[in-house]
């Protein structure tokens, strides 16, 4: 099975298995208490079990609570402020889902007219497939949807170029690194480590130079360009995280590969890398959301036709007021994919950040 057929069935099991524990908890919950009542088990393992639980989900409540603030601003149609004139409220006072339908806009699927000319012939054939329309929110009370759409496919263009460009890099460099000896080895790897604490006045600097280079260019306004700076600062930390976890593999693996007669190729792409998936996950997450979630530098060299999701998140706040429904409604549905990247990869993130290519 390949690296990516073995991600998505373990993102399958993962899927899964969420949606069937309330039913095994329910199932085990009624096990102890039948347990507890034939007096089989003693009652105060699963009371301590129940105390740390509900002491957990309290403070998981309240790191989630400003989250649900936000929630709570963008579903309020008033969309004023995101508090109260009249105190604290848990919940709004008239909800409305119209600052969502704003943020998500029309969903039209559009019409095109294909031509078809016939050899040998002037005859040609003409076919307008039709428009069709799944959400119109002038139905709703909605007047000048936001571009969410268009700042979405900006973040898109940049975040997927971004990836490529690091990706490869990074793997080859990561085995490189890893598994060869060669000259100035210990000095590059000395390098990526000072590359990666890069920031602060000097990555301010270091920006400043870039917008006069690319302003030099005529590339400011260039979404490669701007995937190949965030590929730039990516590939530094991630090529030591994953050298890092390909030095916990241990070469008796690679050794029995050749041995067996595989080429080298074989060795990275069959041995190598599938006992590398969690780091090249955890590394993909983090250098897609390099190009996702950048603020600074798009704000600095893009226009507006150009801005990514943050960029334009950030045009709605203007001079003299802050239109907070549809101001929250917009950072919620920018977020949600994030948060379910996260949901779903904090297997993979937690065990590329082990830095072991073993278990046990």
């Amino acid at each position: 099975m390949s690296l990516l057929g073995r991600i998505m069935q373990k993102l399958t099991t993962d899927i899964r298995n969420i949606a069937f524990t309330p039913i095994e908890t329910a199932r085990h919950i009624r096990y102890t208490a039948v347990m507890i009542k034939r007096g089989d088990l003693s009652p105060k393992g699963p009371l301590r079990t129940l105390g740390s639980t509900v002491g957990a989900l309290i403070v998981v409540l309240a790191l989630l609570f400003p989250i649900y603030w936000i929630l709570m601003a963008a579903l309020s149609s008033s969309g004023g402020s995101i508090y109260s004139a009249n105190g604290f409220q848990l919940f709004p006072n008239d909800p409305s889902l119209q600052p969502f339908l704003w943020v998500i806009g029309d969903l039209i699927i559009p019409g095109y007219t294909i031509s078809l000319n016939i050899p040998f012939s002037e005859l040609a054939v003409v076919f307008n497939t039709p428009t069709i329309s799944l959400l119109d929110v002038s139905q709703y009370g909605v007047q000048n949807p936001s571009s969410f759409k268009h700042f979405l496919w900006n973040s898109v263009s940049v975040a997927i170029p971004t990836v490529i460009i690091s990706m490869s890099l990074v793997v080859p460099a990561s085995y490189a690194l890893s598994r060869r000896k060669f000259i100035l080895r210990r000095k590059i790897l000395f390098l990526y480590v000072l590359l990666t604490q890069v920031g602060g006045g000097l990555g301010i600097a270091l920006l400043i130079g870039l917008y006069t280079v690319y302003v030099q260019f005529g590339i400011n306004n260039s979404k490669l360009a701007l995937a190949v700076y965030y590929a730039a600062t990516a590939v530094p930390f991630n090529t030591w995280l994953l050298k890092t976890y390909m030095d916990g593999i241990p070469v008796s693996y690679e050794e029995a590969a050749i041995v067996d007669g595989a080429p080298p190729w074989r060795v990275i792409t069959e041995v190598i890398l599938p006992l590398s998936a969690a780091g090249l996950a955890t590394v993909f997450i983090f250098t897609f959301l390099t190009g996702w979630t950048e603020f600074v530098v798009a704000q600095t060299l893009l226009s507006t036709e150009n801005y990514t999701l943050p960029v334009g998140l950030f045009s709605l706040v203007s001079e003299y007021s802050i239109p907070w429904a549809q101001f929250s409604a917009f950072a919620l549905t920018f977020a949600t994919p994030i948060m379910l990247v996260y949901l779903f990869a904090q297997r993979y993130i937690e065990g590329g950040l082990s830095f072991s290519g073993m278990e046990g």
